[in-house]
């Protein structure tokens, strides 16, 4: 039998403390009823002999210390799954906020996922093609991976994450087994309005699973919403067996709602005030990408999140790098030279390139082609940093031809339309054509054969 409790002993941030509770467990659904009748929900966060801590979702504006009541469910918070949840929109609770109706669910599954054995697990194979030439050819996106992509205020990540959402191909699946997962958390209504506005017109909604959770929605609702487009998309992937491109934008809003509950929990602070914890919470959001054994589908995760002050090393994008398999690092000096996507080679990668390219993947040139392309350019930076102190002119003329190969490099491979979709072929083509502009005794990163068949020199 459930039981309602009448009264809080305080409420505090998204926090309320309840006294005189037993019988309850850590992270149980909670109803919680204001004055009017209207339901919230929230979840425990804390329970002991002497009190219990409990998250609203919606926020505690409007509750009143004495005439609060709360009821405990008895099971975690759930959310309603069939395969009629492809081109719907939710909150971030995963409630249907497009006004198609309820979902009627063929399951309920819990938004904390289900703990998988690492034993069961897959190697992440096989590329996914985004038509992006300096993901595909250079930090190439694996199926099963967890590639973030770290940004900054003021950088085209949104387009970018539309882009991806509207071009991304795995090679040798029917259209009708691949799914998009899209999350945006903490985003203004014109860019929610934006995203979806360009999923219509692409023509690729009706495979696109959306949660909205909006700058004025609650900040304790963005705890729940990556969880619960997880928890879609295992389902998609684990019982329907597709495979599932899951985007999450922005993170650092999650972790920014993290830190202020922590903060109202009263808990000691790490780094720039954010939890010691940070980690392994973010362990349980990026760890659910993968592929698992004797299931066909797979989930391939793309975090966006926004670097403060374009500082690498902060927390946020500091323990990401570490979680997951590589990096995708937008540049702000390339996007004030009006090149898009600015991203930048040198401090992206992939860690999963090698096991998903190469030969009968991509092309047998493939990881040639990337690695003389990545030691390049890194000469090009060390060539403008000698310019910017002798002068262009004083330069060799070997080192000329870098600052040529360095601004076609940009312009050509780098640079590239919102709506250019390139093929894995143009992309490596190019790249042979650029690396065309050098010497060919300067590739000394390429097998000889390789260099023999694919080198020409550019005119």
């Amino acid at each position: 039998m459930q039981l309602e409790y009448i009264g809080a002993k305080e409420i505090t941030g998204p926090l309320i403390i309840l006294d005189g509770i037993s019988g309850i467990s850590y992270d149980e659904l909670v109803e919680i009823k204001v004055e009017g009748g209207v339901k919230r929900f929230g979840k425990v966060v804390e329970t002991s002999k002497d009190s219990t801590i409990v998250q609203v979702f919606e926020g505690t504006q409007g509750l009143s210390l004495n005439n609060t009541t709360t009821r405990f469910l008895g099971h975690p918070l759930q959310l309603s799954l069939s395969k009629e949840i492809l081109g719907r929109i939710f909150d971030g609770l995963g409630r249907p906020k497009d006004g198609l109706g309820p979902i009627y669910p063929d399951v309920k599954w819990d938004v904390n996922g289900k703990p998988v054995n690492p034993v069961s697990r897959k190697y992440p194979n096989n590329y996914i093609n985004t038509g992006i030439s300096t993901i595909d050819g250079l930090t190439t996106l694996i199926r099963g991976q967890k590639l973030p992509i770290f940004s900054a205020d003021g950088l085209p990540h949104n387009e970018l994450a539309e882009q991806l959402v509207r071009q991304a191909k795995l090679s040798g699946e029917k259209e009708s087994n691949v799914a998009i997962v899209f999350a945006a958390i903490g985003v203004n209504h014109d860019v929610a309005e934006t995203f979806k506005r360009s999923f219509e017109e692409s023509g690729v909604f009706q495979k696109v699973v959306m949660f909205l959770n909006l700058s004025d929605d609650p900040s304790s609702e963005r705890i729940v919403t990556p969880r619960c487009a997880l928890t879609a998309a295992e389902y998609m992937a684990y019982e329907l067996e597709m495979h599932v491109l899951v985007i999450l934008t922005d993170m650092t809003a999650y972790c920014e709602s993290l830190r202020e509950l922590s903060s109202s929990r009263g808990e000691i602070p790490s780094r720039k005030g954010f939890p010691g914890y940070m980690y392994s919470d973010l362990t349980s959001i990026y760890e659910r990408a993968g592929m698992i054994k004797e299931k066909n589908g797979s989930i391939t995760q793309i975090p966006i999140l926004t670097m403060p002050s374009d500082d690498i090393t902060h927390p946020i994008p500091d323990l990401t790098g570490y979680i997951t398999e590589g990096q995708i690092v937008l540049d702000r000096n390339l996007y004030l030279k009006g090149i898009y996507p600015p991203i930048n080679i040198l401090p992206s990668l992939s860690r999963l390139v090698k096991d998903g390219t190469g030969k009968g993947i991509t092309r047998e040139d493939h990881g040639a082609c990337a690695r003389q392309l990545f030691a390049c350019y890194s000469k090009v930076q060390e060539v403008r940093s000698l310019a910017s102190v002798i002068g262009e002119d004083e330069l060799s003329p070997i080192d000329k031809l870098y600052m040529e190969f360095g601004r076609t490099f940009e312009k050509e491979f780098v640079s590239q339309s919102i709506d250019e979709d390139r093929t894995m072929e143009q992309t490596l083509n190019k790249g042979w054509d650029i690396l065309g502009i050098l010497p060919k005794e300067e590739l000394d990163r390429v097998d000889s054969k390789i260099l023999d068949k694919y080198y020409v020199p550019r005119k």
